[in-house]
């Protein structure tokens, strides 16, 4: 017998016939989509974040001593000869490059350093002034800076200016606070906030410093911690790594140097991120279950209080399989109810974090964030609809006789 869209309506009375009860069960699939949608917008709108920063860097290659484990940007290597990228080395980087780039030899360290009697720390760039416009560009808001560094001058990142309340002109004085003897250096202009990038210089919380400077106050002369090479076409990357491991790393057990570039970083990156975000989403997940659980028990508590409307339905024909569907129905209007409530949410709320804590929210509405509403609410209305699955077998499987002498 086949009574039409009947079964949803008698879904649909019984859910409003316990409304309360109804809500309270979906309000876990709400928690449950909230979290998957919100955590896995949150490590997307990171991971394009990263990808835009660090794709600003793609046509540079990073050469770093192999004994230096290159971490994330602002963790200073040491300078010891063993560590370090000697002028021999840096000549054979720059026969091989010859045309095809600019070669560009760095000295890093991270030291103290005060501001209008303020003190603070940051990490310390030493490079040849005729490099600096290369790859650092300047903020001029804080007054009119130059990049033709001065032994005596140096420039600051976009974080110190801002923290410090800098300007063009003002003096700095770099280590130890307490030593009296440091001379004070002139800020000679302020860089442009760079963000992550891949090239290794991270300049925001840094102070960048004339080369020779550098050498006089740290030693370590032609020494460099670290050697950039901006590509002029990034078709030629991986030629130029592979014939700078060729001149230099010839002991193939022992390598003196490591290379990297933008591509493998992004790769690395991307993968941390996607797996941070994944674990997360998992523990947000741990909420469906929990809302599974009540769903269940919803469901059970229907099928018990609705025993003699069975047997009557069974007793007049009803098929099983349309009884199965008729709370099954029941099961999708909860997830669908739940689902659509943590979806709305999900916006509110992902969208608060991305900007809270990203600072941003240019990715927000893009595919690849906004998609986690849609899969957060499918995944919301199956949990719901497996956990009907057994109540509703176990309503269309009553005997009718037993169902309609139930009290």
């Amino acid at each position: 017998m086949k009574f039409g869209d009947i079964f949803f309506d008698l879904s649909l009375r019984s859910v409003r016939l316990n409304f309360t009860r109804s809500m309270l069960a979906a309000i876990g699939i709400v928690i449950g989509v909230v979290a998957i949608s919100s955590m896995g917008m949150l490590g997307t709108n990171m991971q394009l974040e990263v990808k835009e920063q660090l794709s600003s860097s793609a046509n540079t290659i990073v050469i770093t001593p192999d004994s230096v484990r290159m971490g994330p940007p602002g963790t200073a290597p040491s300078s010891s000869s063993d560590s370090a990228i000697s002028k021999t080395q840096l000549t054979k980087i720059t026969s091989v490059v010859g045309q095809n780039g600019t070669v560009i030899p760095i000295y890093t360290t991270s030291s103290q350093f005060t501001i209008n009697s303020l003190p603070g720390r940051g990490m310390v760039y030493g490079l040849d002034p005729a490099d600096i416009p290369e790859f650092l560009t300047l903020n001029n808001t804080y007054g009119q800076g130059t990049t033709n560094l001065g032994v005596n001058e140096v420039l600051v990142g976009s974080s110190i200016a801002s923290n410090f309340g800098v300007t063009v002109g003002d003096r700095i004085k770099i280590g130890s606070v307490t030593a009296s003897s440091r001379p004070q250096l002139r800020i000679a202009g302020v860089l442009n906030a760079r963000g992550t990038v891949a090239d290794g210089v991270s300049t925001d919380n840094a102070i960048v410093v004339n080369s020779k400077w550098y050498t006089n106050q740290y030693g370590g002369k032609d020494e460099y911690n670290q050697v950039n090479i901006i590509v002029k076409d990034t078709d030629n990357i991986p030629d130029i790594e592979t014939a700078i491991d060729a001149k230099i790393n010839t002991n193939a057990k022992s390598p003196a140097i490591r290379i990297r570039d933008a591509e493998s970083l992004l790769a690395t990156t991307t993968s941390t991120l996607g797996t941070v975000t994944t674990f997360i989403m998992a523990i947000g997940g741990i909420s469906l279950v929990v809302a599974a659980v009540s769903i269940f028990n919803v469901m059970m508590m229907s099928v018990n209080e609705r025993i003699q409307e069975i047997g009557i339905l069974l007793s007049i024909g009803t098929e099983r399989g349309e009884v199965r569907r008729m709370f099954l129905y029941e099961a999708f209007i909860l997830g669908l109810l739940g689902a659509t409530i943590g979806g709305i949410c999900s916006l509110i709320i992902g969208y608060s974090v991305v900007d809270s804590m990203i600072g941003t929210t240019q990715y927000f509405f893009m595919f690849d964030s906004i998609v986690y509403v849609p899969l957060g609410m499918a995944i919301g209305i199956v949990v719901c609809i497996v956990s009907g699955v057994y109540p509703a077998w176990k309503a269309s499987n009553m005997d009718p006789i037993d169902a309609l002498r139930s009290e």
